[in-house]
């Protein structure tokens, strides 16, 4: 086999079995995805696309992140350091896949509006529904990432949806933060008992914090 670069010659070479393919494969994956993201993130900076585009795609690539890192956590363990060795100049897909974990649009709550055609009230009882649900998990054991993770996403996602609720409410940001923090760990981490107790703690003060505004509003 001859590529015409001595140095991908000599790396295919050493691919003798399917495991390194695969390897490689997944490598190659991490690449596109984290070039994607650069590009969205990019385009939504400069207005090329609007929020309402931008805010499912970037949120498969960062599930699609999420699934592959996983996969290769433990021979790429530093994302950062394996854009440095590919010189990948992609600072923004950095922010959002590897220090974010949710599309910009929900970390600056500027969230795209719901169809007006959609009730209020049913927005108001899928977040009380999504707090009941993540604070009983937790209550349940159930304390792994990938377990507690897709909650707290539901559960942000329904609070935008209340408009009446305060842009720069602490709960808000106070879910948006535990979601930065389990976005970093691995899938089959276990929360500690004080990092449980923190974020019951912290649940349920969103919570009142959201029938306060909602009983004023």
């Amino acid at each position: 086999m001859n590529t015409g670069s001595p140095n991908l010659d000599a790396l295919l070479l050493k691919l003798t079995n399917k495991k390194e393919r695969e390897i490689l494969e997944q490598y190659a994956d991490l690449y596109a995805i984290l070039k994607a993201t650069e590009k969205l993130e990019r385009a939504y900076v400069r207005d090329a696309i609007g929020a309402k585009e931008y805010e499912p795609t970037c949120e498969k690539l960062i599930g699609q992140f999420r699934t592959l890192w996983d996969t290769v956590r433990s021979s790429v363990p530093d994302v950062e350091q394996f854009m440095a060795t590919y010189n990948m100049q992609c600072p923004m897909a950095a922010k959002r896949l590897i220090h974010s974990g949710m599309p910009a649009t929900i970390e600056h709550n500027v969230r795209p509006r719901p169809d007006q055609s959609g009730s209020a009230a049913v927005a108001v009882a899928e977040t009380v529904q999504h707090f009941i649900t993540a604070m009983d998990s937790l209550k349940l054991n159930m304390v792994a990432v990938d377990q507690i993770y897709p909650l707290l996403s539901d559960l942000v996602q329904a609070m935008m949806k209340v408009t009446t609720l305060p842009p720069d409410m602490a709960g808000k940001k106070a879910v948006r933060g535990w979601m930065s923090k389990l976005h970093g760990m691995p899938a089959s981490y276990e929360l500690k008992e004080d990092e449980v107790r923190q974020l019951l703690f912290d649940l349920e003060s969103a919570y009142n914090e959201t029938m306060r505004a909602l009983q004023s509003a």
